[in-house]
């Protein structure tokens, strides 16, 4: 067992979680672990084609994200990680591993009003920023009704869940939910 904690960063698609884990880990001084930094170093790696082939990697992605999130933990380091984690299916992995490492979960859970989020997914998805691997384009559809809903259930986790509005990004009070972080994880600001 050891004490570290886990800032989970969650939320649906283009919800501001890379943004808000970054901006976390920064000001928390903690390594920053996050979903699509390790997909698209796979895209670049080996290629990128069509929505099989991103789904394929997204599988490998999540084996190596719970795989670097367990080799931090067994070394006693606390750690941001951010994905659109599903409550059922990565549940049961937190838990494994909470109950193998010990560490003190707190969850940031960014929700975001539907219709500006599948907006801001549909922006996301055109923009040459985006990594093409993700063909987000081609299958609109399939997120649209998880998008509207603008959010995703929070992780089954004995622990803080501190949900916060993007809607407005520029209106998020970072510095506040630092404070909160910290005090959930027991540590001093």
């Amino acid at each position: 067992m050891n004490n570290a904690a886990v800032v989970i960063v969650t939320g649906p698609p283009a919800s501001g979680k890379t943004t808000m884990g970054r901006a976390l880990a920064a000001r928390l001084g903690m390594p920053f672990l996050y979903k699509d930094g390790i997909k698209e170093t796979l895209f670049d790696t080996l290629g990128w084609s069509d929505r099989e082939w991103s789904r394929k990697l997204g599988i490998a992605t999540y084996e190596l994200l719970f795989h670097v999130l367990e080799m931090e933990l067994a070394a006693g380091r606390s750690l941001v990680v951010e994905s659109n984690f599903d409550s059922h299916r990565d549940g049961s992995r937190f838990l494994e591993l909470r109950d193998r490492y010990g560490f003190r979960p707190v969850q940031v859970c960014c929700v975001t009003h539907g219709a500006v989020l599948l907006e801001r997914f549909r922006s996301r998805a055109a923009s040459e920023e985006r990594h093409p691997g993700h063909v987000e384009t081609v299958n609109m559809a399939e997120f649209e009704q998880a998008l509207l809903r603008g959010r995703i259930n929070s992780l089954p986790l004995d622990g803080p869940v501190i949900e916060v509005d993007t809607t407005d990004f520029a209106q998020v009070d970072v510095e506040a939910i630092v404070r909160e972080v910290l005090a959930a994880i027991g540590a001093e600001s």
